[in-house]
């Protein structure tokens, strides 16, 4: 039959029916009990949400400790799911450890490591690397400094010598120091017209103080950053960058038999001494509630921060303070965000945390919300911080609990993730089965733990209130609620010195 005949093309056309009826379920031909497939299954049931079963468990690979004849510290963690390799060499000084008159040295050695190193240049180093097929970074925060590598493992032998001296041999060119700091200057400037930056830094310095360390961000100040010279970095790297203060965190598609000679070849002429820590020390609580408001014309939006000294990651209440915030502020079904935003629609969102570092770090509890409803914005926030000190129901704590356990096996998807859990059990100095017991130790937390914690660590009667919006529409309001005495803070004061 011919393909453009007249019988063909009503042959095509008829199949084309059955098939739309096939897909639709629609029986044509058989007897009365075919009908709509879809008839046949059942509906699901949307009444309510599904019930959550158990929480997976969890089987971590056993972390290999090793020592070189140097003091460096090495722990191993074998997957051989993929064929890479994660290696971070982790050096347990941050931005809590510079001296008052430099701060921000701590960023700002960890970032020009790789920007010239060894007899390479900083694009030597990138050509080098990528020709790799691998991915070098570097980072720092307030606790520790990494330098971290992800290779093929087919390329590791190759990429090792150039870790090696990317830690050890920073030449810290003074072009690109020059370049990085008016990176770094330009992004302080700019800062000072993001409200949620200018919030951070005037809560972090209401709370703080300028003197002490937490109440600068670790980039620094302008007139800190200005300071710093070539010489200053090179003194920080050979007084902090130790093999005593080190450790070499390799995750991946290797064993502990063939990754250690490389590791000796490539770190164990690194020579070693003796440095003692530095800890900040913990900030007096507020005496009374203190608002600080900081003028933005003009916002669409105010930023909101409330907040008190919290603890260090090493308080012994960290998984009931974990339940706690997450009940509070901790997701996306917490209190503040279904108050704030699902209730009143004040916000997109409402949050908390504790922020834990070596030294007591920061509470806080924020959101950016419309400028015309700052006040009452204000005063579901002061509703929510009171009532979490009540005692928190069996439901809503195994909500959180489960929220948490059921949340935690993310962290370990990817052998970077990985490396980073071993990166805390380090700096914060974890037992090393820590991580093994973690969902039991949430799901054990009880209510009257909770409850208890609530009234020893919720202070919001000794907080700090920062708001950064319009101030010629939100002050009279703010006034009105009587939370405390109220002050305005500049953006020099925010930022400067």
């Amino acid at each position: 039959m011919r393909r453009d005949s007249l019988p063909y093309r009503h042959l095509i056309n008829c199949t084309g029916i059955l098939v739309v009826f096939y897909l639709l379920g629609v029986t044509v031909f058989g007897n009365s009990e075919n009908k709509l497939l879809f008839q046949a299954q059942e509906s699901p049931n949307r009444s309510r949400p599904p019930e959550l079963g158990p929480a997976p468990s969890l089987k971590l690979p056993q972390i290999h400790i090793r020592t070189l004849l140097n003091g460096l510290q090495i722990r191993i963690v074998e997957t051989h799911e993929v064929p890479l390799v994660q290696i971070n060499v982790l050096v347990t000084t941050g931005s809590g450890d510079e001296p008052a008159s430099q701060m921000g040295i701590a960023n700002l050695t960890a970032a020009m490591l790789d920007e010239g190193a060894g007899n390479r240049s900083a694009l030597e180093i990138s050509d080098a690397v990528e020709f790799l097929g691998a991915m070098l970074q570097t980072r720092s925060s307030f606790d520790a400094s990494s330098v971290q590598l992800n290779v093929p493992t087919a390329r590791l032998t190759e990429a090792l010598p150039i870790l090696a001296d990317v830690v050890l041999r920073p030449t810290f060119p003074k072009q690109e120091l020059d370049r990085l700091k008016n990176l770094r200057l330009t992004a302080l400037l700019q800062a000072r017209d993001n409200a949620g930056a200018i919030a951070t830094a005037a809560f972090n310095r209401t709370l703080f103080g300028r003197r002490h360390r937490y109440g600068t961000g670790t980039t620094g100040t302008e007139t800190s950053l200005e300071a710093l010279t070539v010489k200053n970095l090179r003194e920080f790297h050979a007084s902090h960058y130790l093999p005593s203060t080190s450790t070499i965190i390799v995750v991946g598609d290797v064993s502990p038999d063939t990754i250690l000679p490389q590791l000796a070849h490539s770190f164990g002429a690194w020579k070693s001494k003796a440095r003692v820590r530095t800890v900040p020390s913990k900030r007096r609580a507020l005496s009374e509630r203190e608002v600080v408001l900081v003028d933005k014309p003009g916002a669409a939006q105010s930023q909101i921060r409330i907040g008190w000294v919290g603890v260090p990651r090493s308080t012994s209440d960290y998984f009931t303070l974990e339940v706690l915030n997450t009940v509070l502020g901790g997701s996306f079904t917490s209190r503040l965000n279904l108050n704030l935003r699902e209730t009143h629609g004040y916000t997109y969102g409402a949050w908390s945390t504790f922020e834990m570092r070596l030294g007591p770090g920061p509470f806080i509890a924020g959101a950016s919300v419309q400028t015309d409803k700052t006040a009452e914005a204000l005063q579901e926030f002061f509703l929510e911080l009171d009532a979490i000190r009540q005692p928190i129901g069996l439901k809503e704590l195994a909500k959180a609990k489960n929220y948490l356990s059921l949340g935690f096996p993310k962290r370990f998807e990817t052998i970077a993730n990985t490396s980073r859990r071993v990166e805390e059990l380090i700096i914060y100095s974890l037992p090393e089965d820590y991580f093994q017991d973690y969902m039991l130790r949430v799901q054990e937390v009880t209510a009257d733990a909770v409850n208890k914690a609530s009234l020893q660590y919720m202070s919001p009667l000794h907080s700090a209130v920062v708001i950064v919006g319009d101030l010629k529409i939100i002050e009279p309001k703010i006034r009105a609620l009587k939370l405390g005495s109220i002050r305005h803070m500049s953006l020099d004061e925010a930022f400067g010195h």
